[in-house]
C-alpha cells in the first residue's frame, strides 16, 4: 500500500510522543528514587508482529508474552507481567527489571503494544536491591515471575501482587511502581486505540511497515555503506565476577561486513561466568542483542546531527545476523546461572563492537566509555525505619575523532544521578562533594570524558553496597589515544580507617561520620595525545579537568602559572616522542591489563 508521506510523518510522530508520554507519566508517578529520580526505565511501542517502532530508546520484547498467551486469547484491559530473565527471550537482563505489556485493541483484534519496564528497588534475594555480587545461581537474585496477567480484563491479580510485594524489602514502592508503569501504558494504549479510530487499520499499518522499512534503508545506505567488505577481530574482557579472582572474562566479536549485512560472530566468548555476569542473548536470533548493538553503528553518520536523527527500530534487525556459540558461555549461560550483573557483558559487548569497527574504519569511532555501575548504602534511619539508596553513577564518555569526550555520561537514555537536596532529605547522610574527578579522562588529541568524584558522608552507621566493572581494566583509548583512569571507591580517605572497597560488595560496613568517595571511570582518548594544542590543554587546566601535572606527564605540557611554557613543552614532547619504541597497538587498554593478562602490555587482536 503507497502511503501518504504527510500521513506517515504524523504517524511516526504520534508513536515518539506516545512513548514520551508513557515515560512522563511514569517519572511522575513512581514512587521509588531509582524510576522516579534516576530515571532507569524505558518504554516501548511494538505492533501486532511483535516489531519494535519506536527507536528514541531500548526496550524490552513482547516476544514472551505472545509465546505464552497467543494474541487471540487477549482482552480489552489485560496487562501482562514479567522478569523471568531465562523467559524473557533475552529481553530482561536481570531480576530487578520488572517488565509490564499491554495490548491494544481495534474492532476487538490486537493491533499493538505498550511495554515498559523499569530498575525496581527491590524483588527479593540474598541482599537488599536483588543484586548479589557473590550469587552462584539465580535463586539467589530474588523473585522470578515468568509472563503472567497481572491485570485479567482490567480486574487486578491480587494473588501475584501479595506474593510479589511479600518478597520485597521495600514492597510499597514495588507496588506503588507496578501500579505507575501499568496506568502509563494503558494510558499509551489509549492513545494508539485513537490513532486506530482516526486514520484505519489499514492505512496505521501500512505506516507500520514503512517505519520499519525506511530505517533499513537508511542503514543500509548511510551507515552499512561506510564499512569495507572484509572480516574484523576484536575484544574485550569483564574483569570479575564477584566469586572467583579477577582474571579476564573474554568478549570476542568476529564482524564480517558481506554487502548487504553484518555478520557479527561471538564464538571466542569465554565461559559462562561462576558469579552474576552472564547474559542471555542468544534468545529469538539475537533480536533484543541486535538493537541493543544498534545505536553503536550511528556513529558513522556524516555527522553529529545526523547520528542524532538516526532511530534504532526494527529495521535494523534484517541487516544484522548473529551467531552464537554452544550453550555455557558468557552469552549462552545455562539455567540457573546468576545474571544481576550481566551489565559488565551487555554493555561491554558495545564497547567490542565499537572497537571491532574502530579497526575496520581506520579508527572513525569514539574510543571507550564504561559501562553502568549501582552504588548505594541502606541500613536504617534516625526512626528505625530501613532505607535502601541506589545510584546508577555515569562516567565519561570516549574520545572522538572530532572531538573530546563529553563528561559524567549516563548509558541508560535519560537517566541521571540523584539530586542532592532529595538525597539529603530523605537518607541519613550529606554529599560533601559532587564533581569532577580530575585526570580520569583518557589523554588523547582528543581528551576522554571525566567520570564523577562523589564524596558521601555517613550520619548513621551504614553499609555500602556497589556493582562496578573497570576497577582494574580501564577505558581503553584507540589509535594513539590513552586509557581513562578506572573506578574507584575508597572510605574514610586521608583518615585513620581509610581503605578501598572492591568494585563488587554487598555489605562494607560504615561507620557514622566516614566518607565514601566514589569516582567513576574516564573515558578513553583518542588519537595521540602530544599532538593536542597547547592552548587546549591550558583550557582543561583552567578548568579543573587536567591537573599541572597531568598536563606535563599525560600531555608533555609545562605549565608556568596559567600560561604554557612552550619552549619548555616543546623540549619536553620531543623527549616522550624519543621514549617510545616499537609500533605501538591501535589500542591503549592502561596498566591494568598486565596485572590481569600475565604480564602482556596488549592483546594480540589490538593491532591492526
Amino acid at each position: 500500500m503507497n502511503v501518504d508521506p504527510i500521513v506517515l510523518e504524523i504517524v511516526e510522530g504520534t508513536l515518539a510522543s506516545i512513548e514520551r508520554e508513557v515515560e512522563t507519566a511514569i517519572g511522575r508517578t513512581a514512587r521509588s528514587p531509582m524510576i522516579r529520580d534516576a530515571h532507569d526505565y524505558r518504554a516501548g511501542i511494538h505492533d501486532r508482529k511483535l516489531r519494535k517502532l519506536t527507536g528514541r530508546s531500548y526496550s524490552a520484547l513482547v516476544h514472551p508474552v505472545a509465546r505464552d498467551y497467543p494474541l487471540e486469547t487477549m482482552r480489552p484491559g489485560d496487562v501482562f507481567f514479567h522478569n523471568d530473565v531465562y523467559l524473557s527471550e533475552g529481553g530482561i537482563g536481570h531480576l530487578p527489571d520488572l517488565c509490564v505489556t499491554v495490548p491494544v485493541f481495534h474492532d476487538g483484534e490486537v493491533v499493538a503494544f505498550v511495554q515498559a519496564f523499569g530498575h525496581h528497588d527491590d524483588i527479593g534475594g540474598a541482599c537488599p536491591g536483588s543484586m548479589p555480587s557473590g550469587a552462584t545461581s539465580v535463586f539467589e537474585e530474588g523473585l522470578m515471575v515468568p509472563p503472567i496477567r497481572l491485570r485479567d480484563a482490567g480486574v487486578p491479580n491480587e494473588a501475584a501482587l501479595k506474593i510479589m510485594t511479600r518478597n520485597s524489602r521495600m514492597p510499597d514502592s514495588l507496588a506503588a511502581d507496578l501500579d505507575a508503569e501499568c496506568a502509563a501504558c494503558l494510558m499509551g494504549a489509549r492513545r494508539l486505540t485513537d490513532l486506530f479510530a482516526r486514520y484505519g487499520r489499514q492505512t496505521v499499518e501500512a505506516c507500520f511497515d514503512a517505519i520499519v522499512e525506511k530505517t533499513t534503508e537508511t542503514f543500509r545506505r548511510e551507515i552499512l555503506a561506510k564499512i569495507p567488505d572484509g572480516t574484523y577481530v576484536w575484544e574485550d574482557y569483564a574483569e570479575h565476577d564477584g566469586v572467583d579472582e579477577p582474571r579476564l572474562h573474554t568478549q570476542r566479536i568476529t564482524l564480517t561486513k558481506v554487502p548487504d549485512r553484518l555478520i557479527i560472530d561471538f564464538t571466542g566468548t569465554s565461559p559462562q561466568a561462576k558469579g552474576p555476569i552472564n547474559h542471555c542473548g542468544d534468545y529469538a536470533d539475537g533480536n533484543f542483542l541486535k538493537k541493543w548493538l544498534a545505536p553503536i553503528l550511528r556513529n558513522l553518520a556524516d555527522t553529529p546531527e545526523r547520528m542524532a536523527e538516526l532511530d534504532v527500530n526494527e529495521g535494523v534487525v534484517p541487516l544484522i545476523e548473529m551467531r552464537f556459540p554452544p550453550p555455557g558461555t558468557l552469552l549462552t549461560p545455562v539455567f540457573p546461572a546468576p545474571t544481576n550483573a550481566r551489565t559488565f557483558v551487555i554493555l561491554r559487548l558495545l564497547g567490542v563492537l565499537a572497537g571491532v569497527l574502530a579497526k575496520a574504519v581506520d579508527g572513525r569511532m569514539p574510543a571507550d566509555q564504561e559501562t553502568i555501575r549501582y552504588t548505594g548504602v541502606y541500613g536504617t534511619d534516625a526512626e528505625g525505619r530501613p532505607y535502601l539508596m541506589r545510584e546508577v553513577l555515569g562516567g565519561g564518555s570516549g574520545g572522538r575523532y572530532y572531538a573530546d569526550g563529553e563528561d559524567t555520561i549516563h548509558v541508560v537514555p535519560d537517566s541521571r544521578n540523584i539530586p542532592v537536596e532529595f538525597a539529603e532529605s530523605r537518607w541519613p547522610f550529606v554529599v560533601e562533594r559532587l564533581g569532577l574527578a580530575v585526570d580520569s579522562g583518557g589523554p588523547g588529541r582528543y581528551r576522554g570524558g571525566l567520570g564523577y568524584d562523589k564524596h558521601i558522608r555517613m550520619l548513621r552507621d551504614a553499609n555500602f553496597m556497589s556493582i562496578a566493572d573497570r576497577s582494574v581494566l580501564s577505558c581503553w583509548g584507540v589509535k594513539g589515544g590513552q586509557a581513562g583512569r578506572p573506578f574507584s571507591v575508597v572510605i574514610d580517605p586521608g583518615g585513620p580507617n581509610e581503605r578501598e572497597v572492591d568494585a563488587l560488595a554487598d555489605a562494607e560496613p560504615v561507620r557514622a561520620g566516614e566518607v565514601i568517595r566514589i569516582r567513576t571511570t574516564g573515558g578513553g582518548g583518542w588519537g595521540d595525545p602530544l599532538t593536542r594544542p597547547y592552548d587546549e590543554v591550558a583550557r582543561d587546566v583552567a578548568w579543573g579537568k587536567v591537573s599541572v601535572t597531568g598536563a606535563r606527564d599525560d600531555y608533555g605540557v609545562v605549565m608556568a602559572g596559567d600560561r604554557v611554557d612552550e619552549a619548555a613543552s616543546d623540549a619536553l614532547r620531543a623527549t616522550l616522542r624519543s621514549r617510545r619504541t616499537g609500533d605501538q597497538p591501535f589500542f591503549d587498554r592502561g596498566p591494568g591489563y598486565a596485572r590481569l593478562s600475565g604480564g602482556r602490555p596488549w592483546a594480540e587482536v589490538d593491532r591492526v
